[in-house]
Formats: C-alpha cells, structure tokens, sequence
C-alpha cells in the first residue's frame, strides 16, 4: 500500500498538474485544450500564487498524483484529477474534502462543480454519494451543475 501525503498546492505544482489533466481516465484535457479554454501554466499559477485557487495536491513517493482546486471567490470547484492508478483508494474524496473545507474557512456555505449528467461516468455516482445535489442547470459546457451546502452545525 502507497503511503499518500496532502499539502497544499504551489505555483510550482502548476505545470505537472496539467500534465496529470491529459492523462485522467474520464474527461482528460490536454493542455493545448485548456490554454485555448484560457488555462495556461502562468494563469493557474498566478492564481494559486495569489490565493484566488486554493488547492490540495497528493503525493505517492514523491511525485503528485492527483489534485483539487477550488475558486476562492465563487465558491466553485474547478478541477478534481487523478492518475488512474490511484482510484478506488479514497485519495479524490480526500482531496475534495480538504479543498471543500478551505473554501467553507474562507465563509462559503455553498459550493458547486460542473458534472457530467451521464451516470455511466464515475464522477455522476462519485459526488452525489458525497452529498452534493443537482441544481437542475447545465453550465457552459454542457455539465450539470451541481452543489453542496455545508449544515449549520459544519460551520
């Protein structure tokens, strides 16, 4: 068994982070995909520079093998990725939670994340189990949107 350490992320995390992005099993985008989407390595590492996309990454001997991102203003989580080797061990639920909760230390009391509406895709099952729920929109991308909001008692 793999040894699994979380720390947050740094600007310097950026450049593998995209790497790891093209190489997910569901939903991989290369890196051209993201800069013409406006994601480049400087953008995303100026905004974990400066604190407007928090993130957790998780390491396995060293080397990063998944991460989570959140936007520090919205509320949102943009990105959640992982090498496939590393599914099925609860190392995402892990990521999603820490990014969750350093959103809800920042006063956010609802989150919510784009999704594939298609329950044949992992990430369907994998967030509602974790108690977030549909909004009944579709974002820009075609994604349903969904959210989660931390009870009273969480806060």
């Amino acid at each position: 068994m793999r040894i699994i350490r979380y720390r947050h992320a740094r600007p310097d995390d950026v450049a593998t982070c995209i790497v790891i992005r093209g190489q997910t099993r569901e939903n991989a985008i290369a890196e051209a995909t993201l800069n013409a989407l406006g994601i480049t390595r400087e953008s995303w590492a100026q905004g974990v520079a400066d604190g407007a996309l928090p993130g957790v990454v998780a390491e396995a001997d060293g080397r990063i093998a998944g991460y989570c991102f959140g936007d520090a203003q919205s509320g949102e989580i943009v990105v959640l990725a992982l090498l496939p080797a590393f599914e099925g061990a609860g190392v995402g639920k892990t990521l999603l939670a820490r990014v969750m909760q350093l959103l809800q230390d920042q006063g956010h009391t609802r989150l919510f994340l784009g999704c594939n509406s298609d329950p044949a895709v992992r990430s369907h099952g994998f967030y509602r189990h974790l108690g977030w729920t549909s909004t009944g929109e579709v974002d820009g991308y075609g994604d349903e949107v969904l959210e989660y909001r931390f009870s009273s008692l969480s806060a």
